[in-house]
Formats: structure tokens, C-alpha cells, sequence
């Protein structure tokens, strides 16, 4: 199952390595390029609780299966696209299965062990999310530098296609098939309730990224259908739940306090750390001329710190609790901090080994503190709800850590080329931009955003905790 999660997260970003070799072999323009990345990560974003609303129905290894399915058969059809509108469409596609795997992971999980492993698990889960979001520019740069400017980003989505089916093959001979609901509102799919979510979520997200992309800011004016869209499915949920009739998303999860503030949690750090790596590869490529490949390897220590930070934090989360998470966030805290100031102080360096060099020891410590941090709280959000539910609540904890993505990635992504508007880009690999210092500044003033949410996410923690130790000593 960590396999199919691991191809479902590695596209999120593999394709942005892959963008300029798509546009010189389909002719597709900037705007088209934009939507192969953003078709993806709407579609992603837009099904997770549907998902595990369809995994606790009608059985976690049954929907994990057909999603893996259709991710491989959407990505053989993106390598295979002959112009950019397929493309497109055959990533939308891609996304929206590989959404629908992630709930039947966590799901899978809940149900599968008891409390004091599954730490553990979402540990692993852990070490397969950081592995596959940080490798993706890694590996792209590896296949278009092997398989040329055409074979190489087809080879992007190809290489899906093997993974998926041994993900599938496997998940049929080893993973338990748990059975679905006995009851028909158990199995009933809320298609209205599925319409209202999914609509009200696009106006959310849609005018987000758009913006960040370089949309004018009247594409915020959808956020007021998606109050009228989201207001209307609460009280259509709210009503089903009443008469337990099936409703896509229970809400009596909402009444299980430890379960709400992992949610916010999650959105709140997740406007923090995700748009790190963006505003890292704006750095490398813009300001100092890095190949793909290089802006890929410049965060590779992050990537292994991730990988070594959450299956650590996985074994303790149980037994430290949210403590854990504080302490994960504030070090996280600081070390965006030092990153800013080497930055800043560094800034007429322009040697891709040096740079990389300098940066590889912060960049890894907040690998680490991102590790300990993102599965972690997964655990603690999870851990009091009925694991018949764990789909869905899976699920809505992957869409507040789509959403706090999608805001953070804007909201730096902005920050940053409105720091350097104006000033000229690098000409080309190898060779750095002119004012490469500007950009330098750019990126620490990004950094600086990142720190007001990472330390919103400190204060909220806080709270928590000291709520729980007066609720324990009271």
C-alpha cells in the first residue's frame, strides 16, 4: 500500500522538472504548462474524503486496488499524450485516483493495529510521504537526463506503470480483505453530499493556486460560491449523520476534540513547510542558473531528513503525545530561521556545490523536524477515532494538509517573485542571474512567512497541551 502512495505522491512534483521538455515536444504554451502541474494537484486534492467514504463502505483493499489501477492506466495515457489538452486531461485523471489511495492507507492502518503500533505504521507512512514528495525533482532530472528531451519526460509517467501493478499484484496476495459494510447506508454513496464537497473545495483551491500562479485576485471571488457550497453540504451532512443514513462525511468526528485540532494543526503547518521546496528550486534555477538536476539535488538533504525524522518520531508519538509535535515545530522554527540567515549572508555565492554544501546541514534538520511532525500528528488526530470511520477521517485530515498546501505554496511562492520583481532572471543553466543577490533576499523574506506559520502552529500546540495537562491535573 506505501508503494502506490509513494507513485500517487512522487507526481505532485516529478512534473515540474519535466515542464520545459514537455514544452518543446508538444508546443504547449504557459498556460498549459501550468495546468499539467495544477490539473494534477486540484484533482488530488478534491477526492480524499470521497475516497474514505468508499474505503469504510465497501472495503479498503477493494477501492485501493482500483485506484491503483486507474492511476497506472491514466499515467500510461500521459506518456503516451500527443498534445498538451490530453496531457492535461490524463493528469486530472491520475489525480483523481491517486487522491482516492491515500484514505485506504491511513484507513488501512487504523484498523489494522492496535494502538500502541500504530505509531509505527504512520511512522513508515511517514518515511514513504517525505521520500516521495522530495525524490520527485531528483528522479525526473535522472530520466530526462538519461532518456533524452522526448523518451525522458514520458518516461516520467511510464515509470508509474511497473510500480503500480506490483502495487496491485501485492496489495491482492498480502493485504487482509477487510469486509464492507454490512448495512446499505454503510455501502450508499452520497453523491449530492460528494457534489457539494467536491464544488465547494474547487472554489477554495482553484482561485489559490491560480493566484499563485499569476492570476488576477478577482479569482478570489469564488471563495463566496464555496462558503454557499460548503455551508450547504455541512447541513446536508448534518442531516444524514441525524438519521444515520450514510453521509460522506460523518459529522460526529467533529465532536472528538483531539481530532479538530490535528485538523487545524495540519493546516497550519502545512502553510509553513511546503512551500519551502518551491521557493528552494525558485532560488536555485532563477537567481543562480542550477540545471534541474542540481535544483533537485539542493534539497535532497531534505528529503532524507524527512525520511529519517518520521519513522523516529513514530516510535515515541504514543508515549510523548503532542509535546512531541511542539518540540518538532519549534526546532523546524528555528532552523527556517538559520536557513534564512546563511542564505542572506551567503548571498553572492553562486557555486552549486558550495551553495548545496552550505545549505545540506539546516535543510536536513528540518527534514527531520518536518518528519517528526506531519505522520505524528496524523497519529494523534487518528488515535480516539472509531477505526470504522478511519477512512473518512483520514481522508478529511489529507484534505487540510492539501488546502494548508495549496495556501502555503501560494502564499510564498508569491512573497518571493514579488521580492524579485523586476529583476532579470538567470540566462540559462550554469550561468546565474546578474542580481543573483536579490533573489537571495527574495528567498530569506519567503523563509520569514514561513516562520509566522510555523509559529502559529507552535502557539496552537501550546494550547493543546497545557489544555490536556489542566484537564489531567483537574
Amino acid at each position: 500500500m506505501l508503494l502506490g502512495q509513494f507513485a500517487a505522491l512522487l507526481d505532485v512534483s516529478v512534473t515540474n522538472v519535466a515542464l520545459p521538455s514537455i514544452g518543446r515536444s508538444t508546443g504547449a504554451d504557459a498556460s498549459e504548462l501550468q495546468w499539467i502541474v495544477t490539473g494534477y494537484v486540484l484533482a488530488f486534492a478534491l477526492v480524499p474524503v470521497i475516497g474514505g467514504r468508499l474505503g469504510d463502505g465497501w472495503g479498503r483493499r477493494r477501492v485501493f486496488t482500483i485506484a491503483v489501477l486507474g492511476f497506472v492506466t491514466a499515467s500510461a495515457a500521459a506518456g503516451l499524450a500527443p498534445n498538451a489538452g490530453l496531457l492535461i486531461a490524463a493528469r486530472v485523471v491520475q489525480g483523481l485516483f491517486g487522491g482516492m489511495m491515500g484514505p485506504q492507507v491511513s484507513g488501512f492502518i487504523q484498523n489494522a493495529f492496535p494502538a500502541w503500533e500504530r505509531g509505527r505504521a504512520f511512522g513508515r507512512l511517514g518515511l514513504t510521504v517525505g521520500a516521495g514528495t522530495a525524490l520527485g525533482p531528483v528522479i525526473a532530472g535522472l530520466l530526462i537526463a538519461a532518456g533524452g528531451p522526448e523518451l525522458g519526460w514520458r518516461s516520467v509517467f511510464f515509470i508509474n506503470v511497473p510500480v503500480g501493478v506490483a502495487a496491485a499484484l501485492l496489495a491482492r496476495r498480502w493485504v487482509p480483505a477487510d469486509e464492507p459494510s454490512p448495512s446499505a447506508s454503510g455501502r450508499r454513496v452520497d453523491v449530492l453530499g460528494a457534489v457539494l464537497l467536491g464544488v465547494g473545495l474547487l472554489c477554495v483551491l482553484f482561485p489559490i493556486v491560480e493566484t499563485g500562479q499569476g492570476g488576477g485576485p478577482v479569482m478570489l471571488l469564488l471563495l463566496v460560491p464555496a462558503a454557499a457550497f460548503l455551508f450547504a453540504f455541512v447541513r446536508h451532512e448534518a442531516r444524514l449523520t441525524r438519521a444515520d443514513a450514510g453521509p460522506l462525511m460523518d459529522l460526529r468526528l467533529f465532536r472528538v476534540r483531539s481530532f479538530v485540532t490535528g485538523v487545524v494543526f495540519a493546516v497550519v503547518f502545512f502553510c509553513s513547510n511546503t512551500g519551502i521546496p518551491l521557493v528552494l528550486a525558485l532560488y536555485y534555477q532563477n537567481g543562480l542558473g542550477f540545471t534541474a538536476l542540481q535544483s533537485g539535488l539542493g534539497v535532497t538533504a531534505y528529503a532524507i531528513g524527512s525520511v529519517v525524522g518520521a519513522p523516529v518520531a513514530g516510535r515515541f508519538v504514543s508515549r510523548v503525545g503532542r509535546p512531541l509535535l511542539v518540540a518538532a515545530v519549534a526546532v523546524f522554527t528555528t532552523m527556517t530561521i538559520v536557513l534564512g540567515v546563511i542564505v542572506h549572508v551567503g548571498a553572492d555565492a553562486t557555486d552549486p556545490v558550495g551553495v548545496i554544501l552550505r545549505l545540506c546541514v539546516p535543510l536536513f534538520v528540518l527534514g527531520v523536524a518536518g518528519g517528526a511532525i506531519v505522520t505524528p500528528n496524523q497519529t494523534l488526530t487518528l488515535a480516539d477515532v472509531d477505526p470504522r470511520r478511519g477512512g473518512v477521517a483520514g481522508g478529511i485530515v489529507q484534505t487540510a494538509q492539501r488546502v494548508g498546501s495549496s495556501i502555503g505554496q501560494t502564499v510564498l511562492g508569491t512573497t518571493f517573485v514579488l521580492a524579485a520583481a523586476g529583476v532579470a532572471g538567470a540566462a540559462g543553466t550554469g550561468a546565474p542571474a546578474a542580481d543573483h543577490a536579490t533573489f537571495a533576499g527574495a528567498l530569506t523574506l519567503a523563509l520569514g512567512v514561513s516562520v509566522v506559520f510555523s509559529g502559529a502552529a507552535i502557539l496552537l500546540g501550546a494550547v493543546e497541551v497545557s489544555r490536556n495537562r489542566g484537564a489531567r491535573g483537574g
